[in-house]
Order: structure tokens, then sequence, then C-alpha cells
């Protein structure tokens, strides 16, 4: 368990390993495997109103957003920093919310604050629900009904009005499984279902397991973006690489679109996205979250996530400032590092 690897470790809960890692991430990367993520935070958000207020409170277009249907959505603060990530699912009656370990509570807070008189009725729903991921090619092979995951294309700075479609930018096919949803992903499938059945659910689907550090390991190479990993207090979207699949940018106001809109416009969010090769020379471990990425003794950023992949040896992905060159020399702690340009 991660647990007993670091009792520290924001994911607790969950098998870290299954006695061999890098076999592990091969298994994700070419085939599937099944990756327990129930330590998970879910919220429950039923209630006639919930697309159109969900629409409103966060950067998603969602009003349209109807049975059989998933996305990702972002809350802001009023500076336009990330303050929350998660998958929306939609089952008719519910919109369900899954985001990381620990952030559920700050979520249902804002939620519950922006009530006043709307038909919703949020409440807290991860005792009941939990979060399994079947991941790799192959996960598309159990479940050939859903279809291929949908991420619009990114405008350019400067579009005209009306030229992003109406809907959700991420747009993902979802179905009853097992008393509760199953929803393609990029990565493969989330199954979200009752906690009760975790167990039996595992053992019916007979999938290969992987634990969580071959998914963070493979989530790394891909350059997915994590909250609380891959972002810090004053993080915009565009600078961690959510606009994508979590921002709509031609929708109605939310808290925070004033921010993103003219980052988007002018085409120069002050920080990015990098994947860096540690050269792993002075020591084998991967550097801590947090660490600094440094230019000539000087800060230039942070690491998010580091971990050692099965190909590409020790990487991490970091947010650095934009002016920082794609040849630049940096260092991690204790290791060289450079950018890989993608």
């Amino acid at each position: 368990m991660v647990e007993d690897l670091d009792p520290s470790a924001a994911d607790a809960g969950v098998p870290a390993h299954f006695g061999d890692p890098m076999r592990e991430q091969r298994l994700l990367e070419t085939a599937v495997g099944l990756v327990d993520r129930s330590n998970r935070d879910v919220l429950a958000v039923p209630g006639e109103e919930r697309a159109s207020w969900l629409h409103t409170l966060t950067t998603q277009h969602l009003t349209g957003l109807s049975v059989g249907q998933g996305s990702e959505l972002l809350v802001l603060s009023p500076n336009g920093h990330v303050e929350q990530h998660a998958f929306v699912t939609e089952d008719g009656t519910t919109a369900w919310l899954d985001t990381e370990p620990g952030a559920g509570a700050g979520l249902l807070r804002y939620l519950e604050m922006m009530r006043f008189f709307t038909k919703v009725e949020p409440r807290d729903a991860t005792a009941e629900m939990a979060v399994l991921s079947l991941v790799g090619p192959g996960a598309a092979d159990l479940f050939p009904d859903l279809g291929e995951p949908r991420v619009g294309a990114v405008p350019g700075a400067k579009f005209a009005a009306g030229a992003v479609p109406a809907g959700a930018t991420s747009l993902y096919g979802v179905r009853d499984f097992e008393g509760g949803l199953a929803r393609r992903v990029p990565y493969g499938v989330d199954l979200l279902i009752p906690r009760a059945a975790r167990t039996a659910v595992i053992e019916r689907l007979g999938v290969a397991r992987a634990g969580l550090w071959a998914f963070e390991a493979v989530r790394a190479a891909r350059r997915t973006p994590r909250l609380g990993w891959e972002t810090d207090h004053r993080t915009l979207p565009a600078e961690a690489g959510f606009i994508a699949t979590g921002v709509h940018l031609d929708k109605g106001c939310y808290r925070g679109q004033e921010t993103v809109a003219r980052v988007h416009h002018l085409g120069r969010p002050p920080r990015r996205l990098v994947l860096l090769h540690l050269d792993g020379v002075a020591t084998d471990h991967p550097p801590a979250r947090g660490t600094a990425v440094e230019l000539d003794g000087r800060a230039v950023g942070f690491v998010g996530t580091a971990v050692r992949h099965h190909e590409l040896g020790m990487i991490a992905l970091a947010v650095v400032k934009r002016n920082v060159a794609d040849d630049a020399r940096l260092t991690v702690g204790e290791s060289a590092a450079a950018i890989d340009p993608e």
C-alpha cells in the first residue's frame, strides 16, 4: 500500500504496486491493467438544475451535458487561479464529480456556498462510490460501445466569437456498469461503482492489477497534469495544460473567466508545463514534489510528479517560467535536468 512505503503520502489508501512496478507500467502502456483509485473523493449533485448551475460555476460548458456523457471541469479563484479539478459524469438524475484525494471537502464547501435557491443537493458521496481505472489500449476493447473520447481543438489567440462550438470541450461516453457507471477517458475507462461492490467487481473483471506507481509514471509520460501536483496557489489553467479538456473559452461569465480570456488572447501564460529528463547520476531517487527547478542557481519553476519510467528513465513533470529555453541546462536537487521539447 502507498502508506506502507510513505506514511505521509497524499495517495494513501490504495496499492502502490504488486511486486514489479516496471512490468506494471508496460502493462498499462501496451495492454490493459486495473488500477485501484478508490482514494479519490466523490461528490453527488442531484437536482433538476444541476447542469445549468455547474455551467455557471465552472470553466466547462455543461448546459447540454446529457445522460451517458462525461467531461472535466475546473473551479477558479476570482483571479483565475486553479482551485479545483474534477471529472463530471451524468447519469440522468445526478451529476457525479470525482476529484483528488482530500480535495472533495473544499469543492463541496464551494458548491454549498453557491447554492442559493437553486434546485440542487450536493453531497459528499465518497463513502458510497469508488473509482477504479482500466488503463491502456486494451481498455477500449472491454467497453467498445463507449466510443473514443472527444477532446476539441484549442482555438488560437484572438479567435472570433462563436468559433468554439457550444458544448463540453471534452466529451466522454458513459454507460451503466455494475450498479454504477463506466466512463471512457483518454487513458482508458474509469469505473465509478458502489464502494461496497469494489472487491467483487475487481474479481469479476479478472484484469491484471497494476499499482498507483505505474499509473503515475504513465500519466507523467503523457504530460497529463494533476491538481495539487502540477498546480500551486497561483497556477493558471493555461500554464498546467488544463485548457483543452477542462475549459470552454467562449462560454458565459464564470469566476476567473476574465483572466482566462486575457491570458489566452495574449498568448503568453507566465509559466508552462514541461516534461523533464533527469540524469540520475548523483542520485537514483526521484525528487520530492515541490522541489525547485533551477537555472544558474536561480529557481525558475517547481517539480510536480517525479517518477522512474520503464523506458524514459527518471522523469518529472514540472511547471517552469515561459522564458526558460528548451535547451536550458537545468538542475533539480542533485540531478541535471533537460526539457523534452516534444
